[in-house]
C-alpha cells in the first residue's frame, strides 16, 4: 500500500476541503458537455452541507427499507429510484414486491428530505468544480449501502475491489458519498481509500460527512473491508449527459 495519508479524520469537523488533481483521459472517450464535463478534476470533503441530525433521519430511511430484505453476504443495497433491494443472493423490486405496503415504510417527508439532501450535494459539487448545477443530472446507480463483516456470498458483496466509476458505469462524471454512520464508533475498517501512485489518501466516515470527486481514473478508489459493526452510506451520482439522467424517487 505504500504511504497512507488521512485526508479527513472522523474526529474533525471540516468546513470544506478540496484537492485539485489533473484529469484523466477517460472523459475523452465520451461525448463532452460544455460547462459540465470535468475540465477541473479533484476530490472534496465537507461536514457543512448535511447536519448529523439529517444524516440520522436519512439513515433511518435506509434502515427501514433494508429491514424488508438484506443480502446474505456483507453488503446490502437499497435503491429508492429503481426499487432495487438486496434479498438473499438476489435483488427484488421493492415497489413491485411490497406494493401498497410501501406507504407503511416510507413517508412523503422521507422522500422530501432525500430530495433536499440530494440537491444540496449537487449544488456543493457544482460550486467546487465551477459548473452550473442545472447542467448536472442525477444518474444511476444512486443507492443506500449497508455493509457489515458477514462473509461475501456473491460478487455483489465484494465491495472492496479498486475501481474507477467512469470505467465501471460510463455515465458517471461526478460521484458523491453521504456517510450515515461513524468510523470507530459504529464500525471498524470501512474507510474510503483513494489509491494514488505511491500513496493512499483515506477518508474516515462520520455521519453527515459528504465526500465527492470527479469519476475518472484520476480517482481510483476502494472501500476497506468492514471488520465489525455496520457502515451506512448513500452513493449519489451525477452525469452531464441528459440521456442518462434519472428522476428523484416519488412515493407512489
Amino acid at each position: 500500500d505504500g504511504v497512507t495519508e488521512v485526508l479527513a479524520h472522523h474526529s474533525e469537523n471540516l468546513q470544506d476541503k478540496f484537492v485539485e488533481i489533473p484529469c484523466s483521459e477517460d472523459y475523452d472517450s465520451h461525448k463532452r458537455f460544455e460547462g459540465c464535463t470535468p475540465r477541473k478534476c479533484g476530490r472534496g470533503v465537507t461536514d457543512a452541507v448535511i447536519t448529523r441530525e439529517e444524516a440520522e433521519r436519512i439513515r433511518r430511511i435506509a434502515e427501514r427499507g433494508l429491514s424488508l430484505g438484506g443480502s446474505d453476504g456483507g453488503a446490502s443495497i437499497l435503491d429508492l429510484h429503481s426499487g432495487a433491494l438486496s434479498l438473499g443472493k438476489h435483488f427484488v423490486n421493492l415497489y413491485r414486491y411490497f406494493g401498497d405496503k410501501i406507504q407503511d415504510i416510507f413517508t412523503e417527508e422521507d422522500f422530501a428530505l432525500y430530495r433536499d439532501v440530494r440537491q444540496r450535494i449537487q449544488q456543493r459539487i457544482a460550486q467546487a468544480f465551477g459548473i452550473n448545477s442545472a447542467s448536472m443530472y442525477l444518474t444511476k446507480p444512486t443507492f443506500f449501502s449497508r455493509i457489515n463483516n458477514t462473509e461475501a456470498k456473491t460478487t455483489h458483496d465484494e465491495y472492496w475491489h479498486p475501481h474507477v466509476d467512469k470505467v465501471t458505469y460510463g455515465s458517471f462524471d461526478y460521484t458523491s458519498l453521504l456517510y450515515l454512520s461513524d468510523y470507530t464508533e459504529d464500525f471498524g475498517g470501512g474507510r474510503f481509500v483513494f489509491m494514488d501512485a505511491g500513496s493512499n489518501k483515506t477518508i474516515e466516515p462520520r455521519a453527515g460527512r459528504v465526500s465527492f470527486f470527479t469519476s475518472g481514473s484520476e480517482n481510483l478508489h476502494r472501500v476497506e473491508k468492514v471488520h465489525w459493526g455496520t457502515r451506512y452510506a448513500v452513493t449519489i451520482s451525477f452525469t452531464c449527459n441528459p440521456d442518462h439522467g434519472i428522476g428523484d424517487p416519488v412515493l407512489m
